[in-house]
């Protein structure tokens, strides 16, 4: 229990988590301080470039084997089931409307690439290390749940105009610079992350904190306009499916032997939730969805509560079950 608290208390402190903190307490307050749209995509679009080619050098390094293929299993098999157990929970517990259902079902299936970094940069703060192959992992573990969670809507794998879904999902921008960063950093390896570490390793923590100042401006915004529209079932569901979706990738990491880095990584993915990706394919594959329900979940609820609560609680586990 003490070490889950120091955990805890370490992770609150971290300039990251509170960088995000002042930009939430900054909306609340009303303050006109703002990150400009274009910089706030540039300042995504490293993060992804920069994650994506530092888990393919570490891949190239590492090289592949029976671990990885299970951890790559795992992770897919976990962004299908996650989607259909959201959603029952949902439809039993707050008689969503199926097509919201299945929407915010999608998000919580899906995973947070920014919460994914954050518990990266934890267990590097705490000396705890973990498999670089975890990022094609999370890379595995975006698009699944948006396809599950458009059967669950009965629309199939179509858009409205007949367009396919999956192509809106494959060709997200994110997903494209993550695999793309990824395979150029398995092909160049350690070498090629010595020749851009100056732009890619000692600037990241600086550039994510600004990014995450960002998050807080847009999570309390967010919660400020959607909170008509949360009844305390929906809230109290964006507080316990992390933690539930956080069990399942515990049982998953314990069953294929994942060290505890790679298991708090895995157990962090599946209590994630998506707001960059998911959103972007919901307004196309299922706009008659609720974006004040689903967005206002995602990020205003459970992004802010795994950052600050559950990042230091999977890590616990993880050392626990280890």
């Amino acid at each position: 229990m003490g070490d889950t608290l120091a955990i805890a208390v370490a992770n609150l402190l971290s300039p990251m988590v509170l960088f995000f903190a002042l930009g939430f307490g900054a909306a609340l307050l009303r303050s006109d301080l703002v990150v400009p749209e274009a910089i706030a995509k540039g300042l995504a679009l490293y993060l992804m470039l920069a994650i994506g080619f530092k888990g393919g050098a570490g891949i190239a390094e590492s090289g592949v084997g029976a671990h990885v293929a299970a951890a790559l299993i795992a992770g897919l098999v976990l962004s299908l089931a996650i989607p259909v157990i959201a959603y029952a929970l949902l439809r039993a517990a707050t008689g969503l409307p199926r097509v919201d259902a299945a929407a915010v079902a999608a998000h919580y299936g899906s995973i947070s690439i920014v919460t994914f970094v954050a518990a990266t940069e934890a267990l590097r703060m705490f000396g705890v290390p973990f498999g670089g192959y975890m990022v094609a992992v999370a890379a595995v573990m975006e698009a699944p749940a948006i396809v599950v969670a458009l059967w669950l809507a009965g629309r199939g794998g179509d858009t409205q105009d007949g367009a396919p879904a999956w192509r809106e999902v494959l060709l997200n921008g994110s997903v494209v610079v993550l695999i793309g960063a990824f395979a150029v950093g398995w092909i160049t390896g350690p070498s090629g992350l010595a020749e851009i570490a100056p732009f890619i390793v000692d600037p990241f923590k600086g550039v994510l904190c600004l990014f995450l100042l960002d998050m807080g401006l847009v999570a309390a915004r967010g919660l400020l306009q959607g909170a008509k529209a949360l009844q305390p079932r929906l809230i109290a569901f964006a507080l316990v499916m992390p933690v539930l979706g956080a069990v399942l990738g515990g049982v998953a990491a314990r069953l294929i032997g994942l060290d505890t880095g790679s298991a708090a990584i895995l157990m962090t993915l599946a209590a994630s939730s998506s707001y960059i990706a998911v959103p972007a394919a919901m307004r196309i594959a299922l706009p008659e969805a609720r974006p004040a329900i689903y967005l206002t979940l995602s990020l205003c609820i459970t992004f802010p509560f795994n950052l600050t609560v559950g990042i230091p609680l999977y890590l616990a586990a993880a050392q626990w079950v280890g």
